[in-house]
């Protein structure tokens, strides 16, 4: 949030993190399609392990901040934005991201996505939510966090595993050398970071100013303020039809959210995790909904897309009270 006196800079900020993002991404979804060709390997593994990761960065200084700055509080004083900024993150890519990016452009889904990231994510899914329920993120919230780390690294041995093996299955392309491709992503991440901090702040700024609960600012505009590089990067993606790294860049965003970002914020505080069942319920169930669409004629239509734009608004409604309206008018 803005410090007192600079709300006005809300507008400039903005618009500076447009353009930071537009031009970030444009220099990330290059250098990522060019590396993956040089070294032999998918887009898509590169935007798992790399990309996916880079785009995280916002989730992950907000969550493990507020962790950090919340460490030693009361549970009544915690706000619960470290949880709530990836929860309600993970179902922003998801519809948002992915719904806005294949509108753009029908999203081509390859086999391997279906067979090996889509699992990997919903089963992620399915320990954050158990986790919760078990208490390990919150009781024994240490434990948890280790578990998660734990997992998040057995994750990344995988993927580098499978890039070794595509490497040798795969000829690699003349693309130019590899080292300035890698600074086009190193770059294109960083513009595409910072783009995406002065919208966030210039957001919760107002957010602040409207007196919108601290939970439901993280579920809602941070959520969606720290998926800004996720979107952007995969909108860009899509228009240049680069499915791999439209499609690499979320899932691979999901899994670092929920396994790093909340294993390292759940070492310091308990995430109040039980009392966010309700919303983990609606992130698992998204996350399964994938599954058919995904698998439809192996992409995402412009109008499955609508559809998830259609579901993700209904979303943001409930969280800003369409529950009580239901409860209200059933009653």
């Amino acid at each position: 949030m803005l410090p007192n006196g600079l709300e006005l800079l809300s507008i400039p900020m903005f618009l500076l993190g447009v353009i930071l993002l537009w031009k970030g991404s444009d220099a990330l979804v290059d250098g990522t399609s060019k590396t993956a060709a040089h070294l032999g390997i998918s887009a898509l593994i590169i935007s798992v392990l790399l990309v996916g990761f880079g785009t995280s960065a916002p989730e992950f200084s907000i969550s493990v901040g507020a962790a950090i700055q919340e460490a030693g509080l009361p549970a009544n004083e915690q706000t619960g934005i470290s949880l709530g900024n990836i929860i309600g993150s993970c179902i922003a890519n998801l519809l948002l991201v992915l719904g806005i990016s294949s509108i753009i452009n029908p999203i081509k889904i390859k086999k391997g996505i279906i067979k090996r990231e889509i699992p990997i994510v919903l089963l992620t899914t399915i320990v954050l939510l158990m986790f919760s329920i078990l208490s390990l993120l919150d009781n024994y919230h240490i434990l948890g966090g280790v578990l998660f780390i734990a997992f998040f690294i057995l994750f990344v041995f995988y993927f580098i595993r499978c890039a070794k093996k595509e490497r040798i299955s795969n000829k690699p392309i003349d693309t130019g050398k590899t080292t300035k491709n890698i600074l086009f992503i190193i770059i294109g991440i960083v513009t595409v970071v910072f783009g995406a901090y002065l919208l966030i702040e210039s957001a919760v700024t107002i957010a602040y100013m409207l007196e919108i609960s601290p939970f439901v600012i993280a579920l809602s505009i941070v959520a969606i303020g720290t998926s800004l590089p996720e979107l952007v990067v995969s909108s860009v993606a899509a228009y240049k039809e680069e499915s791999d790294i439209a499609v690499g860049n979320v899932l691979g965003s999901n899994v670092f959210n929920i396994l790093l970002i909340l294993g390292v914020a759940a070492l310091f505080i308990p995430l109040g995790a039980v009392g966010s069942i309700d919303d983990m319920v609606i992130l698992l169930l998204v996350t399964a909904l994938m599954i058919p669409i995904l698998c439809s004629n192996h992409e995402i239509s412009r109008w499955e897309g609508v559809l998830m734009l259609v579901l993700y608004a209904v979303y943001i409604w409930y969280i800003f009270g369409g529950d009580k309206f239901f409860s209200t008018f059933l009653s």
